[in-house]
Order: structure tokens, then sequence, then C-alpha cells
């Protein structure tokens, strides 16, 4: 498919971020099946809920980073001035620019393939995908394309993004900070410190948007530990939330387009299906983490179901 640059001023329709969502499944299951193995669900999941914030939410202005993501220059110290971030890919910083964070970094793969269909990243970055000495890690780093800050919940993504948010308003900046999170990250309880600090502080300019897909990597979030009612807990700690369909474009911007002054943080809970768009997949459920292929007879099934999403495209 042509690829949609989401700096253009045409607001786009809900049928082209569809479009955009169905291509980075697509490209994110042409990966899993080049590399035998990979986490296919999280696109699946997460595919419309990224590309309506790249397309619809968030104010990015045009990459300023390399197509051709620069090779690892070791990690970020006073004592390496050629360390740097992945951040360049969603825009050069300024005050009325918007800030991104991504916190579930082993979704890293799905990032890369959005930012190719906006035009962000060339198709050819891949090549290096999850390669010795390359930035294109499977689990994302700062210096990986379209990331910021080392991210995770371990990484304390929200509890950084809390402090640049804080930082955008005591300088006055117009441009806010939005997060992108998993529901698994709401098992621990750093993150439940962070939306207290995000509430007493009072910091409307950050919006939240959790990809509530109810599975991890022991299975279903349920057996593991249950986390809901989710919208009542964060609201108990002083965010607005709004909980909508997942993989509805207009359900999923709307919280932000209507996004006034606020005086606390924003949270969309966006309640997703691991398996949308790649059906099959629910022959493995529960354990729908990682995806490696069994057997030969397997990777047929999918390469054949690959090669009909790609006519589908066409």
């Amino acid at each position: 498919m042509a690829r949609i640059h989401s700096q253009s001023s045409e607001r786009p329709t809900v049928d082209s971020i569809r479009s955009v969502a169905d291509a980075v499944r697509r490209r994110v299951l042409e990966h899993t099946l080049t590399n035998n193995g990979g986490y296919l669900s999280q696109a699946c999941s997460s595919a419309e809920i990224l590309a309506t914030l790249y397309l619809r939410v968030m104010r990015l202005g045009p990459s300023d980073a390399s197509s051709i993501p620069k090779p690892f220059a070791g990690v970020p110290g006073a004592d390496n001035p050629d360390a740097f971030t992945g951040a360049g890919y969603n825009g050069p910083k300024g005050p009325d620019f918007d800030r991104f964070i991504f916190s579930p970094v082993h979704y890293a793969l799905v990032l890369y393939s959005l930012l190719i269909e906006l035009g962000r990243l060339d198709p050819n970055a891949l090549d290096a995908f999850n390669r010795d000495g390359s930035t294109v890690d499977l689990i994302g780093a700062e210096h990986s394309p379209g990331h910021e800050v080392t991210a995770g919940s371990l990484g304390q993504a929200i509890s950084q993004a809390g402090g640049i948010a804080l930082a955008r308003r005591l300088r006055g900046d117009s441009g806010r900070v939005w997060v992108f999170m998993s529901d698994g990250e709401f098992q621990e309880g750093q993150t439940w410190e962070a939306f207290a600090a995000l509430a007493y502080h009072g910091l409307g300019n950050i919006g939240v948007y959790v990809d509530a897909n109810a599975q991890q990597c022991d299975g279903p979030m349920d057996s593991v530990m249950c986390i809901e009612p989710l919208g009542d807990r964060l609201r108990a700690f002083g965010a607005e939330v709004h909980e909508v369909d997942g993989h509805d474009p207009d359900a999923l911007a709307a919280p932000a387009e209507s996004m006034a002054e606020r005086d606390r943080p924003l949270v969309v809970i966006a309640r997703t299906d691991p398996c949308r768009g790649i059906e099959r997949l629910r022959e493995r459920a529960p354990k729908l983490h990682y995806v490696r292929f069994k057997s030969e007879t397997e990777f047929e099934t999918y390469r054949t179901l690959l090669n009909q999403m790609r006519e589908g495209i066409r």
C-alpha cells in the first residue's frame, strides 16, 4: 500500500487509519515468519491504537531522523557525546509539539512497522532488525526508532513521562505528553505510585493510552493477577478515565480530541482483541504472548495467510 505521512494537514479517515493498522499487522506477520518468532498478538491488539495516536491524536512534526537508523553508539553518559535516542522519528522537540513515550518495549516491531507505513522510517530499516550492533532492537531501548527513553514498567516509563509533563507545564509549553502502555504494567506497584503523583501534581497535559488485551507472558491476565476494575481503580487515583473499543479509531480519538484544559491525567483504556485480523491465532490461546511456529505445516499455513492479506491490501 502507499505509505501515509502523519504530518499531513488533512484529517485522516477511519478507513485510512484501519488500512494503516492492517498493513502494520501484515508487516509484523511477515517478520514473524522471517524470524520464526515475534510479538504478533501485540500487533493485532494495538495497531488501531497506535495508528490513531499518530494520525489523529498527537501533534508531531516531520521526522528529523535518518530513514535508515544509525548503528548503536553506546549508552548515554557524560563521556559519550555520540549517544542518541530514537525520538527524532517523532519529529523535533518544541514547545508546541507533543512528546510520545512508548512504554511496552516488547511491542517495538509494531512501532517500527507503523513508522514505515507513515513514511517516517525506511522499509529497509528492518533488514537490521534484532541484529548485533543495530538499534532496531527486538526489545526497544532509548536508541530505537520511535523510542525516547529506556521504558517498560521496570524502566518506569510512566514516571519519566510524568517528569517531562511537569517540566513542560513549568515552562509553559502547549504541547502535551502521550504515553502508550500495556495492561500488564498495572500489576506493578511503581505504575500506581506514578499515577498517584500525576494526579497530585494536577498534570492535565499528559494522556495515557492502555492496550487492554487481557493477556500476558504467562497467559490470561486474570490468571496471573487481576487488575480489574481498572477504570474504577484509576479514577480512585485521580485520573479521568474513558473505556473504549480499541479497534474503533473514532472512539479512540474522541477523549483526546475533546481534551480541554484539565487538572488531572487522561487515561484511555482501549479494550482490544489479541487476535484481531489474524483469527487463526485463537488456536494458540491462551498462550499468545510470543508466537513461534512449531512445524513446517503451521509455517506454511501462516505463509498462505500472509499472501491472502497482501492480496486483500491490493
